[in-house]
């Protein structure tokens, strides 16, 4: 593996790591800019409500779409609302290789032609200890798993999202190694609450929020979710994610939520000022927590 490109002791106080990675790219990382809520976009068609979704009430369009951790558009969770106003989501292709039967570049009109589309309240929870509830609207991931044919050799999924530094402002920082790649085992990624989403709150996906696919996996935290993805290989080996290859000690392959590990105790919904309880994978257990038997969540983290 290559020399990490951020010092490891940047990591020790997030602070000092924040303003360093902001001030890379010229953008102070105590600034307060006044970032505005996406505009609403076009409605999507036949859209049915999910048996799979949260009871609790989702954060309004106006925090979702204006307080948003997507690096490739600065560290400060208010400039992507204001630098990815103009990124081009399309055309978009999708390069699908590796250990599959079908590999292929797949145009986004391909990839979603077909596909039954839900929305799927879910619970949002992030390593800063902030969360949100939101209505995202996609299909299962599975689905266009078995389109692409995994073969037996497949055991983990890499995902990689558009390398666009003209676009994204946030990629002039040496914060990351540039494309962003995240992962999946095959069964996490079958699984089915993981999902590509296009959109939410029954509207196409924000440009802040990873338009035009990004992955969604509620019970990890949120990092894991990778925006604007543009390839996926299929591999045998476990795949090395961009905050794994960053900073190793803190983030781990699995990144499931767990308040047993870190300082993960206690999150902050957002538009609310008392803390609650983080709960384990993020209230998702009773779904997922047979994806771990028998692993030690300490040691996989």
């Amino acid at each position: 593996m290559t020399e990490r490109v951020t010092d490891k002791a940047l990591y020790l106080n997030r602070r000092e790591f924040i303003a360093a990675a902001a001030a890379a790219f010229g953008v102070a990382a105590t600034s307060r800019l006044d970032a505005q809520p996406a505009v609403h976009g076009r409605r999507l068609e036949n859209v049915q409500k999910s048996p799979l979704s949260t009871d609790e009430r989702p954060n309004p369009w106006e925090h979702i779409t204006s307080y948003n951790n997507y690096y490739e558009f600065g560290i400060d969770k208010n400039l992507p609302a204001m630098f990815s106003k103009n990124f081009r989501t399309a055309p978009w292709t999708v390069a699908v290789s590796g250990e599959c039967g079908k590999p292929a570049a797949y145009h986004l009109e391909d990839i979603l032609s077909g596909q039954m589309f839900e929305e799927r309240i879910y619970r949002h929870r992030c390593v800063e200890g902030w969360s949100m509830v939101i209505p995202w609207v996609g299909f299962p991931l599975a689905n266009f798993i078995r389109r692409c044919e995994p073969t037996s050799r497949a055991k983990y999924l890499e995902f990689t999202t558009i390398n666009d530094a003209k676009q994204m402002p946030g990629m002039r920082s040496s914060v990351l190694r540039w494309p962003y790649v995240e992962g999946l085992r095959m069964d996490e990624a079958l699984h089915p609450l993981t999902i590509l989403s296009v959109g939410l709150y029954g509207e196409a996906l924000p440009n802040q929020n990873g338009a035009p696919l990004r992955l969604v996996v509620p019970w990890k935290y949120g990092f894991k979710s990778i925006k604007a993805i543009v390839r996926i290989r299929f591999t045998e080996k476990e795949p090395l994610n961009s905050w794994q290859e960053a900073a190793p000690s803190v983030y781990g392959f699995y990144s499931n939520v767990n308040p047993s590990v870190g300082d993960q105790g206690y999150e902050r919904r957002l538009g609310e000022f008392l803390k609650r309880k983080t709960l384990m994978f993020n209230g998702y257990g009773d779904q997922v927590a047979s994806l771990y038997a028998g692993m030690n969540l300490r040691k996989f983290f």
